[in-house]
């Protein structure tokens, strides 16, 4: 049955809702945040300018918007995904647009400095090898673990960094790589629902082949270590010195 907010959102966009739907816009919020703490730590608190909306918009809704298209029109669930409830069927072209879409925030942000193009277009990389046959590194365990900790923990947040063309010192980076682990701990969790339908395609995931209590146990250990990355790159920084309301705040 359709949402309230589904019935007016087809009353506006009509056929064109099924696209906007598999964008995942519950989404952007998390991701906006995400990118723009990488913003935010290279330029401090300071009003973004028309460079950085537009570098955050077009990752979090051509580049991502574009990842989360791609991987349902190749999946096409029917039950609920991370984001989507009640998923409609993929419509016609819709690998294609999202495609497109990627390529264009690319094109969008070609003036950003050259980091953030880089990132982008690695991004696109993984995009398309995570969901696109005949590689589709979803279906082979570890590997769909790894894009997504790299992916979406750590590129995310770098290139919101990169916005700024500032460049990273050794503890700068390890707080972004810390993401990495954190985002490993995170994406098990994003699984477990989707263990039927993910079985059913014949995708062997990483919670797929260790199982849920195992799975569970390696992202418990993952967030110990980014905890650890994070609490590395606070000793770099001198918190050593700094008392221990800066080590409670971590």
């Amino acid at each position: 049955m359709a949402t309230p907010v589904r019935r007016v959102l087809h009353r506006v966009l009509g056929p064109l809702l099924p696209y906007l739907l598999h964008l995942r816009p519950m989404e952007w919020p998390v991701m906006t945040a995400h990118a723009a703490l990488g913003w935010l730590l290279a330029g401090g608190f300071r009003e973004p300018d028309a460079g950085a909306w537009l570098g955050l918009a077009a990752w979090v809704v051509c580049l991502n918007g574009g990842t989360l298209a791609l991987n349902s029109a190749f999946d096409r669930d029917t039950g609920d995904v991370a984001y989507l409830r009640r998923p409609p069927p993929p419509p016609p072209g819709l690998a294609i647009g999202a495609l497109l879409l990627m390529l264009a925030g690319l094109w969008l942000t070609w003036a950003l400095p050259p980091t953030y193009r880089l990132l982008y277009g690695v991004s696109i990389i993984l995009s398309i090898a995570y969901s696109v046959p005949p590689v589709r590194l979803k279906a082979v365990a570890g590997a769909d673990w790894i894009i997504n900790m790299v992916g979406f923990g750590t590129l995310t947040p770098w290139a919101g960094w990169a916005i700024t063309g500032r460049t990273l010192t050794l503890s700068e980076g390890l707080v972004l790589w810390a993401f990495c682990p954190l985002f490993a701990a995170l994406y098990p969790l994003t699984q477990l629902y989707q263990m039927d339908e993910d079985r059913a395609r014949g995708d062997r995931t990483l919670v797929l082949r260790l199982g849920i209590d195992r799975a569970l146990a390696v992202a418990i250990a993952a967030a110990g270590v980014a905890f650890l990355m994070l609490a590395g790159a606070a000793w770099l920084q001198g918190w050593s010195n700094g008392g221990p309301l800066r080590w409670a705040a971590l």
